[in-house]
């Protein structure tokens, strides 16, 4: 493709050299080591490398031409751009034929619910007819594909190819988690949304972000007008309604959903236990009466969520109701894997205090036993979130197993020892077991009649990340192995 074109609608500063006849680019990069000839690379700065101090690496692995936030001593032609973060979802965007321009894209961020609502719409959009894509933190799923991703939201380049292939698939609707880390990177740049969903506002990612102002200021990104044409908001969390004031202010269309507040599509919960949950929906003064599958207050949220974007995209109630009553169960996210004689075990993601919470208050409000929680907290991480963790679980549950999650580069003990002071705060009724299988060993060893063990902290993630290196681990198959050997049926 010819340079011109690649940064076509780019804030361009300055260049150093002539594009005029400036020759076809085969490939766009920003790693410096990798070979490709005729590439254009995009100098960025992490956390730990500047991609500016690379660019000669990348001219002798055949960069024919460099974007940069500043003149640099190279001989490659320079683009010199305000932000190469900026410039590169752009770049992406017109080198892969700006695919996104092509499809109708629905963007979902929040600090907690982002993945089951993106199933919610997705099976929504499915019952229409509609050939739907996701894109999120359980991977990217399409027609007969399904990808794994490392990241919830992939660096544009991958992104961007991503969503070419999907056209080339036939794909009309997108579905995509987009995480704060992604916002503050600009990773979405390039793209429009139909319609933008935020599910709720945290504590989390504060080993990044220096406050929640600033971490909830990230995720505002999303809802700017210019890229984003409908919101649909928690209209019960103050933070989310704050974050969208200068949208709601601008009278750009913004709808809120919520439980205890007036808002534009509210529910009411009719029946739930802890397999299901029946509820009333009024989205907009359309009615949905649905059969949700899935336990919990927080589950009704996600569906208000996703019925409110699903009847601005001109789907009929009908289809909302069968395509909320249809989803069985989304991996990882207040899962139930497994009933063992009337003991129930759930797997969930569940890695913050207010997801702990809310995953805790949906199987207390319903277990005839014990509540049991097994968690830890992920290393290298929020660490002041850990306490409050522990404090969450004390609280509500009648006992606790305190484990490894992702430990990453810390000490499992160290971690554990974290929890504990927010933990022993409130209650003493809990077992530390540092190894992952053998705590779940451990805990379906413990569960009696009508108790209910909750697996929580790493959901449908397949892998145990220890000293950099990532072990496969999967709760789900360690509590199946397990039950099989003791002789159990699930």
């Amino acid at each position: 493709m010819r340079l011109e074109r690649i940064l076509e609608g780019l804030e361009i500063l300055e260049t150093v050299g002539s594009l005029e006849g400036a020759q076809e680019v085969a490939i766009v990069q920003t790693d410096s080591r990798k070979h490709g000839k005729n590439a254009l690379f995009v100098c960025l700065q992490g956390a730990n490398t500047d991609g500016h101090f690379k660019a000669q690496e990348a001219i002798k692995n055949g960069a024919v031409a460099i974007v940069t936030e500043r003149k640099l001593d190279c001989t490659a032609l320079q683009i010199v751009v305000p932000s190469t973060r900026k410039a590169l979802g752009k770049i992406a965007a017109n080198f892969y034929l700006n695919p996104a321009n092509r499809l109708k894209i629905i963007g979902i961020t929040g600090t907690n619910g982002k993945t089951t609502t993106s199933y919610l719409v997705a099976s929504i959009l499915k019952k229409a007819g509609k050939e739907t894509g996701i894109i999120g933190t359980l991977g990217i799923l399409y027609k007969n594909k399904k990808l794994p991703s490392d990241l919830t939201t992939p660096d544009p380049l991958a992104l961007h190819e991503t969503l070419a292939d999907m056209y080339a698939h036939g794909v009309e609707y997108v579905v995509m988690e987009v995480s704060a880390h992604a916002l503050y990177y600009y990773k979405t740049e390039g793209i429009s949304f139909c319609a933008c969903i935020f599910t709720n506002l945290t504590q989390d990612h504060l080993d990044f972000f220096p406050s929640m102002d600033e971490y909830g200021e990230a995720k505002a990104r999303l809802f700017d007008p210019s890229v984003c044409a409908v919101a649909i908001v928690n209209g019960d969390d103050e933070k989310c309604r704050s974050m969208v004031f200068k949208r709601e202010k601008a009278g750009t269309k913004t709808l809120f959903y919520g439980l205890d507040t007036p808002t534009d599509c509210f529910a009411v919960i009719t029946e739930e236990n802890l397999k299901k949950t029946e509820c009333l929906l009024n989205i907009s003064d359309k009615l949905c009466r649905v059969d949700l599958l899935l336990t919990g207050r927080h589950n009704v949220y996600n569906a208000l969520a996703a019925a409110a974007c699903a009847v601005e995209l001109g789907i009929d109630v009908s289809t909302i109701e069968e395509g909320l009553s249809s989803l069985k169960s989304v991996c990882g996210r207040l899962e139930m894997v497994a009933e063992v004689g009337s003991a129930y075990v759930y797997v969930d993601f569940a890695h913050t205090p207010d997801g702990l919470e809310k995953s805790l208050n949906a199987l207390k409000k319903h277990c005839k036993g014990r509540l049991v929680c097994l968690f830890g907290c992920g290393g290298n991480r929020d660490k002041s979130k850990r306490p409050l963790m522990g404090e969450v679980v004390a609280k509500k549950s009648d006992f606790a197993v305190l484990t490894s999650d992702n430990p990453r580069y810390e000490d499992p003990l160290d971690i554990i020892a974290d929890i504990e002071k927010g933990y022993r705060r409130f209650s003493a009724r809990y077992v530390v077991v540092p190894d992952r299988r053998k705590a779940i060993d451990y805990a379906l060893d413990f569960l009696k009649k009508d108790d209910v063990l909750l697996v929580a902290g790493k959901g449908g993630e397949e892998y145990q990340e220890i000293m950099g290196i990532k072990y496969a681990f999967d709760d789900h198959t360690v509590i199946e192995t397990l039950l099989m050997r003791k002789g159990k049926n699930i």
